[in-house]
């Protein structure tokens, strides 16, 4: 599994090298560098630095007593930033699971207004879970809290519509039993349609394959408005996943919108901009 993983990232690179800069690349087939939970195809410009806070509320299906998901609350903070025209890195912290993550983004392709039709970005992330064991239980090695992420994002912009399809596999170094498989292979697809200068509508869908599904777990759905203020792009969604790191919302949502499961959510990024400026 590593030998393959590693030798698909070499050839990713090799691409990406090979990738000659072309003119009049077409530009924000998306507003940022997320869609609603997981990645756009989009990569920050060299220097730049976006700090982005994601929030998720409780389901509203708690009722009036839990003020409809607004008294519970996660949350990751996060920091991205673009190492060259094509190469995006980035670290986070949030609060379920008191993960860490960190990723690297690679642009491959990128489309053109009269010439290749699509934009592609490859995108590897790996998270750890740092929660303390419950009382009693074995402490669990460093290795067992580790899970990967690689995914293939392809997406295509026609007029004021994106479209975005992102095949995935994540890995769970530890997983219940030996009858659950250690990788989770699903398929992504997400929409953008750019309704004025100013707002966009998303929608967002991973569907895990059915030999790949776990018990209680659910696929993610998620709807959204963007909001660009100028200096931020200030995101409202809901959805159905309370994680916003790839092995959280794509594996291990356990929420359903058909029973009210929906959490009210938002994204917030600021970009600062590092390089090149005089402060």
């Amino acid at each position: 599994m590593k030998k393959h993983l590693l030798e698909c990232l070499l050839m990713v690179m090799t691409i990406a090298s090979l990738q000659a800069q072309q003119p009049g690349l077409l530009e924000h087939t998306f507003r940022g560098t997320r869609i609603i939970n997981g990645h756009s195809v989009e990569v920050l410009s060299p220097g730049n630095l976006d700090f982005l806070i994601s929030h998720r509320f409780g389901p509203v299906n708690s009722g009036a007593y839990g003020f409809f998901g607004l008294d519970q609350a996660t949350m990751r903070l996060g920091f991205d930033y673009g190492l060259t025209r094509r190469i995006t890195m980035g670290i986070g912290r949030s609060t379920l699971g008191k993960h860490y993550d960190t990723y690297a983004k690679i642009q491959l392709l990128s489309q053109q207004p009269n010439g290749l039709p699509i934009t592609a970005t490859w995108l590897s992330s790996a998270a750890i879970n740092t929660l303390r064991p419950v009382d009693g239980a074995p402490p669990i090695p460093i290795q067992s809290r580790l899970a990967y992420t690689h995914q293939l994002l392809v997406a295509t912009k026609q007029g004021r519509f994106s479209l975005q399809v992102m095949p995935t596999v994540v890995h769970y170094n530890l997983v219940p039993d030996f009858t659950t498989s250690n990788d989770l292979f699903a398929v992504g697809g997400a929409a953008h349609w750019q309704a004025t200068k100013n707002l966009a509508f998303l929608a967002e869908y991973y569907y895990v394959l059915p030999q790949y599904t776990r018990p209680d777990y659910n696929n993610s759905l998620a709807i959204g408005i963007d909001i660009n203020t100028g200096s931020h792009v200030f995101q409202i969604q809901l959805t159905n996943a309370a994680g916003m790191i790839e092995k959280s919302f794509i594996g291990e949502t356990s929420g359903t919108w058909g029973n009210g499961d929906i959490r009210i959510g938002f994204n917030m990024a600021r970009t600062f901009i590092l390089k090149g400026r005089r402060f």
